[in-house]
């Protein structure tokens, strides 16, 4: 009976899980933030950062007796290295917005949305390591000319770990973020690379799902790591017909598919998981910011805001919230403002208005499931992430809305765990004790299991009436998405 571990390294912490290799089951766990300058969220570090982070997360022989480590890195964070290796200035992370203005560039240079969809699946974002690579080619033009290679953080770690060997790696999960890797064609584009940085850099090797980046030293094997959003793929245990709807300030949806999905308007983007199969997402801009929006004019708070919502019925008595504070990406409405239709006297009482709320934001997040689904994407079960999951209203609301089995799983370390999953699945493959083209079953955690039941054809009128509001204060946002 082995132990594996993971590691999740996200924008302000690391999580350390250790699992026994053939059950999933967790011996042990460490936790340490990173040690940041400013003691805010960074836009930027020193992956140095990282390594001390990771060396407290593991004090006290937290990875004692372990056989392998996989890495969960934050996704889209970019380290520019010069020809020795050395970082030419701080990490650039996920959370920095500078690159917007490159990222319109650059979608522009190459013909568009549809031009960056056929070439790599996704439409470069301030996010993205192709528009950071702009940036640094026109604010920090001296730093630009010394980059000869450049790293995804959890790429930067596992070539750590490994005593910094000539060969670096990635995998075709974490790649798939970066605007230079089409999921499609499994191929790197170097020449999108030279559009936004002005010159060609090398790139690390994109492994198999099962194969390890190789081992420490001391002989610990390392497995290929991923993106955060990979891992938690895997740590969940999804399979083809399970989709996330991930609640947060902004929402995200994505599901587990067979091949990689080409959308010419750029809204869904073509991430690759951790396993060979494909995750496209779709990311929404309204979630919770619109119950917190409305708990705040109601002077409550979420859960009060729940307690509200669930004296009301389904339809909240013709009240119907488009939940656009912020404009939309899913549709694509970037100026546009929210809509409170269906006013009348009976109607305007706050738990009609905080039911809405609740409808309005899962309605929304229904339309980018549907867009999933007339792609091709089989939907089945949806996993509910995020603590609003948790709130009654969500739980009784969504199953109706979404119209399958929703499923919540318990609050875990689902990237560490899909790090170590990962880490059993590469050690597994090299005693030849698990097959390469499927990682090994673990058990999952009891989650609670919601069916729509009965409710599913209530759900189907709710969801005409938002859409009747939707069509009709902005005709044809879908057309082309479900074209």
């Amino acid at each position: 009976m082995g132990k594996v571990a993971g590691i999740e390294s996200s924008t302000t912490h690391t999580t350390i899980v250790v699992c026994d290799s053939e059950t999933g089951a967790v011996v042990r766990q460490g936790q340490a933030p990173h040690p940041l300058e400013d003691g805010g969220k960074p836009t930027e570090i020193d992956p140095q950062a990282w390594l001390l982070s990771l060396g407290e997360a593991a004090s006290g022989g937290v990875l004692e007796g372990v056989q392998a480590i996989g890495i969960a890195g934050q996704q889209q964070g970019l380290l520019a290295l010069d020809a020795g290796g050395v970082t030419v200035r701080p990490a650039l992370l996920r959370g920095d917005q500078r690159a917007q203005v490159q990222a319109a560039d650059l979608a522009e240079e190459l013909g568009g949305p549809s031009g960056w969809a056929e070439a790599v699946g996704a439409v470069p974002q301030a996010a993205y390591p192709v528009a950071k690579l702009r940036w640094l080619a026109q604010h920090e033009p001296a730093a630009a000319k010394r980059v000869a290679q450049v790293l995804l953080p959890h790429d930067w770690l596992v070539w750590q770990l490994l005593g910094q060997p000539a060969r670096r790696t990635t995998d075709r999960g974490d790649a798939s973020g970066t605007g230079y890797w089409s999921a499609a064609t499994g191929e790197y584009r170097p020449d999108l690379v030279e559009l936004a940085l002005g010159h060609q850099v090398q790139l690390p090797d994109v492994l198999a799902p099962a194969e390890p980046a190789g081992q420490t030293p001391e002989g610990l094997l390392i497995s290929a790591g991923t993106g955060d959003t990979m891992a938690a793929a895997l740590g969940l245990g999804l399979g083809p017909g399970d989709a996330v709807v991930s609640l947060g300030t902004a929402g995200s949806v994505f599901a587990v598919h067979h091949e990689a999905l080409k959308d010419p308007t750029g809204t869904i983007t073509g991430y690759a998981d951790a396993t060979g199969r494909h995750l496209p997402l779709l990311q929404v801009r309204n979630a919770v910011r619109a119950l917190r929006g409305t708990a705040d004019l109601l002077g409550t708070d979420l859960a009060g805001l729940s307690e509200l919502a669930l004296k009301s019925t389904p339809g909240s008595y013709g009240l119907v919230l488009l939940p656009y504070l912020e404009g939309e990406r899913t549709p694509d409405l970037p100026h546009t403002a929210g809509t409170l239709a269906g006013l009348r006297r009976d109607s305007m009482k706050p738990e009609h208005l905080a039911r809405a709320a609740f409808e309005g934001m899962l309605c929304g997040l229904a339309d980018a499931l549907d867009v999933l689904r007339t792609k091709g994407v089989q939907v089945h079960r949806v996993f509910l992430l995020g603590a609003a999951a948790e709130l009654p209203a969500v739980q009784a609301i969504a199953p109706a809305l979404f119209n399958t089995l929703v499923v919540v799983p318990p609050a875990a370390e689902y990237a560490a765990l899909g790090a170590a999953r990962q880490a059993a699945w590469s050690l597994g493959t090299m005693l030849g004790s698990q097959p390469q083209h499927e990682p090994p079953q673990w058990q999952q955690a009891a989650a609670r299991l919601l069916d729509p039941g009965d409710e599913a054809a209530v759900g189907s009128a709710v969801r005409q009436q938002y859409r009747a509001v939707r069509e009709n204060t902005h005709p044809g946002a879908f057309d082309t998405l479900h074209a």
